[in-house]
């Protein structure tokens, strides 16, 4: 492999790429998020044709990096291993602009040929950051176009991204049994559907077993940001074991929420078991319940959520089949957390029952 530096190909290349940095608009922007991605994407394919091309291997990364770095001492970006995300973002992405590339030209590009560029104009809409965590960390396009569309929509910070990702909502949203398409208008039945998850995943608890449904609801509740960030975008708390009258009897709903894309009321109900066909059958009545007491003329239908321990699919499938109001039923795991500083006083089972005896 001759020396990149004494090398007139490797010359010319990286005077190209320290002139298209020196230009007014990438000088004065880079620090500006959507020219900054922009940037990275067209650096990404021109490491990567020019690797392509010759024998250089990752000794180009690392003089190139070299190289910018002493030019632009000022501009964060050109570490080794930045530039090699460049690469990586650009090798993900390549299919999406088919075999025509992107030249010098491509900014100017983006919104004239929407059937090659859309969509990956849409990575230039989020945080760098954001992006590397999308294209490290998911399979394929459209679980990374998922990823991109919810940060967009929903304005997700970084570590609300990678909680997301690490969950894996892409395969989780709009999988849970559910009745909706016999009780729902169609546009209600397919926005409900994606609002409900299979399972929920709540990896915020610090309980230590046995659990028990209670429990389960006042950690929900005292951790209620992170909750409604796992229920989705447009779920509002009402309260917590919510009281209502019927037949001169009380009844408490476990949690009652209001959806405001919905228009509705949303029972949850917990059961710290698996889920059988007679919680159906108590959650139809809970939402009648609240039909007429709560709802209002310009509300919609009361939905309900079963959230369980476990469930078979078949049972649940054929216990909803039926029922008249719309439910779903979506199982919910979380991880045991006992903090550490806990972890040390904390009798064995062993303590126990010696002290029993």
């Amino acid at each position: 492999m001759q020396n990149l530096i004494k090398s007139i190909e490797y010359y010319d290349w990286v005077k190209n790429i320290k002139s298209h940095i020196k230009t007014s608009q990438i000088k004065a922007a880079l620090s500006v998020n959507r020219i900054l991605t922009e940037f990275y994407f067209d650096l990404g394919r021109q490491i990567f044709e020019k690797q392509k091309q010759t024998d250089w291997g990752d000794k180009l990364i690392s003089q190139l990096s070299t190289d910018l770095k002493n030019e632009f001492p000022e501009i964060k970006g050109f570490s080794s291993t930045n530039l090699k995300y460049c690469r990586k973002y650009y090798e993900f992405y390549k299919d999406l602009i088919g075999q025509q590339g992107v030249d010098q030209n491509f900014k100017n590009q983006i919104g004239q040929q929407p059937v090659d560029l859309f969509d990956i104009s849409k990575t230039f809409l989020i945080p760098w950051s954001h992006n590397i965590l999308i294209f490290t960390k998911t399979s394929n396009m459209n679980e990374a176009g998922f990823y991109i569309s919810q940060t967009i929509e929903n304005n997700w910070g970084r570590e609300t991204l990678a909680l997301q990702i690490k969950t894996d909502l892409y395969n989780r949203q709009g999988k849970s049994i559910n009745n909706f398409k016999n009780t729902l208008p169609a546009n209600d039945s397919d926005l409900a559907n994606q609002t409900l998850k299979d399972p929920y995943t709540f990896d915020f608890f610090t309980l230590a077993k046995p659990f028990n449904e209670r429990d389960i609801e006042n950690q929900l509740v005292s951790h209620i940001s992170k909750f409604l960030l796992e229920l989705g975008k447009g779920f509002a708390f009402v309260g917590k074991q919510y009281h209502i009258e019927v037949a001169e009897n009380d009844y408490y709903l476990d949690l009652l929420f209001y959806h405001i894309k919905l228009k509705c009321y949303v029972v949850v109900e917990l059961k710290n078991t698996k889920f059988i066909p007679e919680y159906a059958g108590k959650m139809n009545f809970y939402l009648s319940a609240v039909d007429t007491i709560l709802k209002k003329e310009d509300d919609k239908p009361t939905i309900g959520i079963l959230l369980c321990r476990d469930k078979n699919n078949i049972e649940a499938e054929f216990a909803l089949r039926d029922i008249s109001k719309p439910m779903g039923v979506s199982e919910f795991v979380f991880t045991e957390i006992i903090p550490e500083n806990l972890k040390s006083s904390l009798p064995t089972i062993e303590e126990i029952e010696n002290e029993l005896k």
